[in-house]
């Protein structure tokens, strides 16, 4: 398979990008086999981004549920130690999540922010939507004009054999 982008020829049909260009091939396959890929649509990108009231008041409503749950286990230890004393963590949690709540009730935006939203119009996404990789940048190294050490002309190490062989002659 080649990348319609660049023209690159693919390893393997399992690629998920192009290794020149970036180009997300996941499903690309399917396309040029004739298979029509189901459109996103933009109210479904609208509806799974919720605001960021929705957030704080769902984990608000978390950190209550915890409180609850701490409650039961709190009063347990309390009834085992005959004092009331333990039973101030799940309410000093409950009240937390209560001011948590409260923030972001008052606070925090309504509607999610803004995102660029782009419709489609064919089964192939264009390159804004899609998933790709940014596009490869040049930057020159800083330093690269000096001149360059040659290595080759350092002494080389000894053989291992040499000295050996230098012994034998002697004998």
């Amino acid at each position: 398979m080649y990348c319609p982008n660049c023209g690159q020829q693919q390893i393997s049909e399992e690629m998920r990008f192009c290794s020149r260009c970036g180009l997300a091939l996941s499903g690309l396959a399917e396309w040029l086999a004739g298979v029509r890929l189901p459109a996103k649509r933009v109210d479904d990108e609208q509806v799974a981004a919720p605001s960021p009231r929705r957030k704080g008041m769902r984990r608000a409503a978390k950190v209550m549920f915890f409180s609850a749950v701490l409650f039961i286990i709190f009063l347990v230890i309390s009834v085992a130690a005959e004092e009331p004393g333990p039973m101030v963590v799940p309410f000093t949690v409950f009240f937390v999540g209560l001011v948590m709540m409260l923030y972001a009730r008052l606070f925090s935006a309504k509607t999610a922010p803004a995102t660029e939203q782009v419709a489609q119009t064919s089964a192939l996404p264009s390159t804004a939507a899609r998933g790709s990789l940014p596009p490869a940048a040049n930057m020159p190294m800083p330093g690269f004009d000096r001149k360059q050490v040659r290595t080759n002309e350092l002494a080389q190490p000894p053989s291992v054999t040499e000295n050996t062989t230098r012994l034998l002659d002697n004998e």
